[in-house]
């Protein structure tokens, strides 16, 4: 059951924020809908945006600008939570890479995270629950994140390219089974075993595929990013995409960082990238 938490007119349509039990998660979960105006004549595309280390789904919403795009183009926006709340797992707020706010958006195998940091299935969850409750074009919905969201999106994507048709991101961790982020969550998540990580790591999904995306794949780095020789490896996704005859546009920006400024920057190009993409 569906609970709506607030609603808020914006440019057209609706920003609103809802509250339901995740049957995934074992708990109650929270994320955010941008209703364009045009679901007033019927069905429409829509994008889901999955967020970064924490954040929730408040923050795409409040900062990247994106409603006002997304009224023009008449795409629907989702943005789920990062990871749990409430969970109780000990240690699940002492770290900000880890936890709360820090899902990874992985199926969590290892005690004690197993039982409710199941992200990667509360996506298809929510993708479900969208599908059935909003008006939604079923054959027309696509998937972004930034940074640990970006990692998601590609990963969701990858491994379910029936229901997202278009992926992009925003300086996403390209290869976290190789940076210190992924190597620490998917540790705990997962356990040590790496042969376990791989079902997660977008380069190595992507080096096994053939073409999953033949319309392209579009990613913007900035590279005043202070994270990107460290953790987020786009190379690696690059060759891995060479590999698979996957068309890839990899846009390097000068002087733009990490954070929600560059993401406004370019989210527009972004919202059309995939709207001419769900439009085939």
């Amino acid at each position: 059951m569906l609970e709506l938490i607030s609603e808020h007119a914006c440019h057209g349509g609706v920003q609103r924020f809802y509250r339901h039990h995740s049957a995934a998660i074992g708990l109650p979960m929270r994320f955010s809908v941008f209703l364009p105006p045009q679901v007033e004549q019927g069905k429409v595309p829509a994008l889901f945006y999955l967020a970064g280390l924490t954040c929730n789904e408040e923050t795409f919403m409040t900062k990247a600008g994106a409603q006002r795009v997304a009224a023009q183009l008449g795409m629907m926006l989702i943005a789920p939570d990062t990871s749990p709340r409430g969970a109780n797992v000990p240690g699940e707020t002492d770290n900000w890479d880890l936890g709360v706010g820090a899902g990874f958006y992985v199926d969590a195998t290892t005690a004690p995270w197993s039982q409710h940091y199941r992200m990667y299935s509360y996506i298809l969850e929510l993708y479900e629950l969208v599908a059935r409750e909003f008006p939604v074009q079923a054959d027309s919905i696509g998937i972004a994140g930034h940074s640990m969201g970006g990692h998601g999106a590609l990963v969701m994507a990858l491994r379910n390219p029936e229901r997202f048709k278009s992926v992009s991101a925003f300086a996403p961790v390209c290869a976290p089974s190789q940076c210190p982020w992924g190597v620490k969550a998917f540790t705990a998540y997962l356990g040590s075993d790496q042969a376990n990580w791989q079902q997660y790591d977008a380069s190595a999904l992507m080096a096994r595929s053939k073409t999953p995306f033949p319309s392209g794949i579009l990613i913007d780095q900035g590279l005043s990013d202070k994270f990107l020789t460290d953790q987020l490896f786009p190379e690696a996704f690059e060759a891995a995409c060479q590999q698979a005859d996957q068309p890839l546009e990899l846009r390097r920006h000068a002087g733009y960082d990490h954070s929600y400024y560059f993401i406004s920057t370019f989210i527009e190009a972004h919202l059309q990238f995939h709207a001419r993409q769900l439009k085939q």
